[in-house]
């Protein structure tokens, strides 16, 4: 196992090329600050082309998932410019949009509180998977601000009906209505939620690895409405262009042959 150390995460990659990384700041509930927000990003920008990881699960310490933006953090930024909080905002944008665009399928493992950008992290992961002590609140307007960050990840999450109500109420809601609204994929008992992972890791493990980043990166361009002639061409392009890479003709043989590709392990 490879372990990389920093000063608010933990990382390392296990021999599956499980990439697990840990939201190290339990004693303030894994709040993220200007720290942890440059190293989530420095980590997920390595990550997006790191040889050796197929899969990243997203996980932390502690009794909480994340309390989102350290509010120490966001004082400091009040009493700065609006050019200094713009600076400052857009740096918390970037890692959004690192977690996001990550080439390997990214997995969430909440087993405990996600507030305000903590639930933005969850939405920004490909797949959530919590317990049924995990809580979630789009909790900005209790402060007097807004999840203007996390507000798209939101609404692409669950949709904009459910997104504007989180975000209106700052209401806190439990896992079971979070999977019902789209923000939990799956929940688990704490006791079962690593083999719940493990499984999920093992359906991921067992793709082509190409292939899952040409997943996430149309699916990222895709819109809900109406599939125009637009939409048709660029996804005749697509499977056109993906049909004729090396991993596809592995992954053609591997089944013909009735054996395994060649990127499934032992």
């Amino acid at each position: 196992m490879q372990t990389t150390s920093y000063q608010t995460l933990a990382v390392d990659t296990d021999p599956r090329g499980v990439t697990r990384v840990t939201l190290n700041r339990p004693d303030v509930m894994n709040a993220f600050d200007e720290t942890m927000i440059a190293e989530l990003t420095a980590v997920f920008e390595q990550l997006a082309t790191a040889p050796l990881t197929r899969v990243v699960v997203l996980a932390a310490a502690g009794k909480a998932f994340s309390a989102g933006a350290d509010l120490r953090w966001m004082e400091r930024a009040s009493t700065q410019s609006e050019h200094a909080n713009l600076e400052d905002a857009r740096r918390f944008a970037y890692m959004m949009h690192v977690l996001q665009a990550c080439l390997k399928p990214v997995v969430a493992l909440v087993d405990g509180a996600a507030f305000g950008g903590g639930v933005g992290l969850c939405c920004a992961c490909d797949i959530v998977i919590a317990s049924p002590r995990a809580k979630f609140a789009v909790s900005e307007a209790k402060f007097g601000i807004l999840p203007a960050v996390i507000g798209p990840y939101l609404t692409n999450a669950v949709g904009k009906r459910h997104a504007l109500r989180l975000a209106l109420t700052a209401e806190l809601i439990d896992a079971t209505r979070a999977a019902e609204i789209g923000l939990v994929h799956e929940l688990a008992e704490a006791d079962q939620l690593d083999a719940t992972v493990d499984r999920v890791i093992a359906c991921l493990l067992a793709n082509g690895p190409q292939a899952l980043a040409e997943v996430k990166q149309w699916f990222g361009q895709l819109k809900v409405g109406p599939v125009i002639e637009a939409v048709r061409e660029r996804s005749a392009s697509t499977i056109a262009r993906v049909r004729c890479t090396d991993e596809a003709r592995e992954g053609f043989a591997a089944f013909l042959g009735k054996r395994p590709a060649a990127w499934v392990r032992a």
